[in-house]
């Protein structure tokens, strides 16, 4: 006798509840727009969107917050992934902000933080309502507190103490007038299943992401990539070693770990015994102090 098992992988029921949270969202919000990065997260995030609404495109665009400091092979992945499912790209220019005053570049506020304002602004502009982000609960404790309907007031910004209850995976999308809402559909996810649904799901990621031959130099405890905005301190030296990037961001604030995983499976590998999250590795921006994921998020970071 044959016995059927209709129970769901946990992969599976991953993804049906980010497809259930991007049908939700785009049924309840009149401007969503999706926050793409090129990186992983963001990619994984695209492909979930792709899925919730096949064989119809994806009906809302992506919206790009470029720091001018980005790695080359991101964007690269980021203009496949776009002109592949035919979707709006909307960037907003950390460069374009500097000079509309917008922001103020001081030469000491990183390109990093400088993208609160300039996401404020994309999203002000636009009259979008809703932003779907790929932030992950496991990433960092500001994200873990987060809901999965994240309101920002008229000002962008988020309070932590005020947030709307989630009982039963009901989501309360109301809005006032100004006001808009962060919404992330992988919050359940983990850095191990992104990289699982990669492997399984066969998508196309930045080449980064697996090791390579870079040229790096130590600072803070990071590997951080030799580059024409990255300039050496007394002492510092550069090195040619074989590395691969857990996260991509801001490349004078994003470090790299040395690695010989060159594939998905051996990246599986080396994540299932990681014992750092990606961002508390790699991540110069979440260094500045102990609350600042959390002071940024208050801000309007996503």
């Amino acid at each position: 006798m044959t016995v059927l098992d209709y129970r769901l992988s946990q992969l599976d029921q991953l993804e049906a509840e980010s497809i259930h949270i991007f049908r939700e969202s785009a049924a309840e919000f009149e401007r969503p727009v999706l926050m793409f990065s090129g990186g992983k997260d963001s990619i994984v995030m695209l492909r979930l969107a792709e899925k919730a609404f096949h064989p119809a495109k994806i009906p809302f665009p992506v919206l790009q917050v470029d720091t001018g400091r980005d790695f080359p092979e991101v964007l690269s992945t980021r203009d496949n992934w776009v002109n592949r499912l035919g979707v709006k790209l909307v960037i907003a220019s950390v460069d374009d902000a500097i000079r509309d005053g917008i922001v103020v570049e001081d030469g000491k506020t990183s390109r990093n933080r400088m993208q609160i304002a300039t996401l404020l602004h994309a999203i002000e502009d636009n009259g979008f309502t809703a932003a779907f982000g790929g932030g992950r609960r496991d990433e960092e404790k500001a994200r873990a507190k987060e809901r999965v309907y994240s309101h920002r007031d008229e000002f962008g910004q988020w309070d932590p103490k005020n947030q709307r209850p989630e009982l039963w995976n009901l989501y309360n999308g109301r809005l006032h007038q100004g006001e808009h809402m962060r919404v992330f559909p992988i919050s359940n996810w983990t850095e191990l299943d992104i990289w699982d649904y990669i492997g399984r799901e066969g998508i196309e990621i930045p080449s980064i992401y697996c090791s390579h031959q870079r040229r790096v130099f130590e600072r803070d405890g990071m590997l951080l990539s030799e580059s024409e905005w990255n300039t050496l301190r007394e002492g510092e030296t550069v090195t040619e070693r074989t590395v691969r990037f857990r996260t991509v961001g801001d490349i004078t604030l994003t470090g790299c770990v040395e690695s010989g995983a060159s594939t998905v499976d051996e990246i599986i590998t080396e994540v299932a015994t990681a014992r750092v999250t990606e961002r508390g590795a790699t991540r110069g921006d979440d260094r500045f102090s102990e609350a600042a994921m959390e002071d940024r998020k208050k801000e309007g970071y996503f």
